[in-house]
């Protein structure tokens, strides 16, 4: 799976306002609600889906990268984007510290083949430290578009 079969890119956001867990992810799900991905009536359902999974644990996995997700039956398939916050959020991470790169997603529960592939290719780039380095670094949603670009034709990975 690559980051264009579920990255909106009308929904990427450069420069996340937000400066906490639950804000970060109610820009986020707000950026998939404004791209035509994810109904308005739907919005505060998905935001309290994430947050419960982020109650059994934190998705900020290290690294200055958090993968919040969900599945929800208001997607007919699956949806994410793009977060940067160039000066940190809070996320409870594993190891302590702030996190930099979000990857928001939303899947029907009735997909988590489509789930686990999308997080899999997610945490297998982001082991990829140029990658991670050229993200926290992008400006605008371009940037960001082209690096995950480069990402899908294997430009990082080895």
């Amino acid at each position: 799976m690559k980051f264009s079969d579920f990255v909106c890119q009308d929904a990427i956001r450069a420069e996340l306002s937000a400066d906490d867990k639950e804000s970060v992810i109610r820009e986020l799900v707000s950026a998939l609600v404004e791209s035509g991905r994810v109904a308005e009536s739907d919005h505060e359902d998905i935001v309290k889906a994430i947050i419960k999974r982020e109650e059994l644990g934190s998705t900020g996995i290290g690294r200055g990268v958090a993968v919040p997700h969900t599945k929800h039956p208001s997607v007919e398939r699956l949806v994410g984007t793009v977060g940067i916050s160039h000066d940190g959020v809070d996320f409870d991470s594993l190891d302590g510290e702030k996190v930099q790169l979000l990857f928001l997603l939303i899947s029907p529960p009735d997909r988590p083949g489509d789930h686990l592939r999308a997080l899999e290719n997610i945490s297998r780039q982001l082991r990829d430290e140029m990658f991670c380095k050229f993200l926290k670094q992008s400006k605008s949603c371009a940037d960001i578009s082209q690096l995950l670009e480069e990402a899908d034709n294997n430009q990082f990975v080895s």
